[in-house]
């Protein structure tokens, strides 16, 4: 063994052998490695969830569009209106996705969360349901209601631009909109989700139930539909009712995903599921002014 023999100098203390300064030196934590660990290594983990979270959103906004652009087509050789309500819709969540993708690819901003709480938890999905109900109901009282969204569309746009908010953005986190914004535009949210969403649900499940019957799936007043495949028309019913729980369920998930990542993921999973059901029930019936004349 080397001994070591350590000076007791007032002004500094030195070893006088060079293994017995290494042994000092080993003894001595490394605090300025560890702290820099300590920083480094969270930066890098939450760089890599908004990443994942940057990248759910972004497919979110690119399932979206291609829903927009088949509805479109549609409608535009057609000219049905539920189709074009359903254009309006996906439009909007383009945009809601859009923004989501960019504030967890760059960090949030106020202008990113007013587009995405408008486009992604106010309108969407009531223009979606009101593709539901010129399916099912009166085409005179779908129209009125399509006029009555379009000026609530406007005044909740303007509501949420100029919407006052009670403090800023924190980096890092997912925003909330009861943290963030007064009563107006939360009741807003909740009712222009929450309400469309039942209507959207219970109009699927119950178009479903009238086939099942060999029934038309839509009431007398409506424009009355043939039928060509119930099977498709069934399952595309499920598929869409099915697509708005899962699009209803990022409370559910928050506690284990955390928010940002159920929103994302509930909006990714649910924009397909609802495509999967446009797809499947597209051509399954025919309105009575598309059907050929009886010779």
């Amino acid at each position: 063994m080397v001994s070591c023999r350590i000076s007791q100098s007032p002004n500094h203390k030195s070893c006088l052998n060079r293994v017995c300064l290494w042994r000092h030196r080993a003894k001595t934590p490394p605090l300025n490695h560890l702290s820099y660990r300590a920083s480094v290594i969270p930066s890098l983990t939450l760089a890599t969830v908004s990443q994942l979270n940057a990248a759910l959103a972004g497919s979110a906004a690119l399932v979206a569009a291609a829903f927009a652009l088949s509805t479109f087509d549609r409608w535009h050789r057609r000219g049905q209106p539920h189709e074009l309500a359903w254009t309006v819709a996906m439009m909007l969540f383009t945009v809601g996705s859009g923004a989501l993708w960019w504030a967890e690819a760059t960090g949030w901003s106020m202008f990113a969360f007013r587009v995405f709480f408008l486009a992604g938890a106010v309108l969407n999905v009531a223009w979606l349901a009101l593709g539901t109900i010129y399916l099912l109901a009166n085409k005179n009282i779908a129209d009125q209601l399509r006029r009555a969204l379009v000026v609530l569309s406007a005044f909740s746009a303007g509501v949420i631009a100029v919407a006052p908010t009670k403090r800023n953005i924190i980096t890092g986190e997912f925003p909330a909109a009861r943290e963030l914004f007064g009563v107006l535009p939360r009741v807003m949210a909740a009712v222009g989700s929450g309400v469309p969403a039942l209507v959207i649900i219970f109009g699927a499940l119950w178009s479903t139930w009238r086939v099942v019957k060999s029934q038309t799936p839509n009431l007398k007043s409506a424009t009355q539909r043939k039928i060509v495949a119930p099977g498709r028309l069934a399952f595309g019913n499920v598929f869409v009712a099915l697509g708005t729980l899962v699009l209803s369920a990022s409370g559910t998930l928050a506690g284990r995903l955390g928010k940002d990542r159920a929103f994302a993921v509930t909006l990714l999973v649910g924009l397909c599921i609802l495509f999967v059901g446009f797809l499947v029930a597209s051509n399954s019936t025919q309105s009575q002014r598309n059907l050929p004349a009886d010779n």
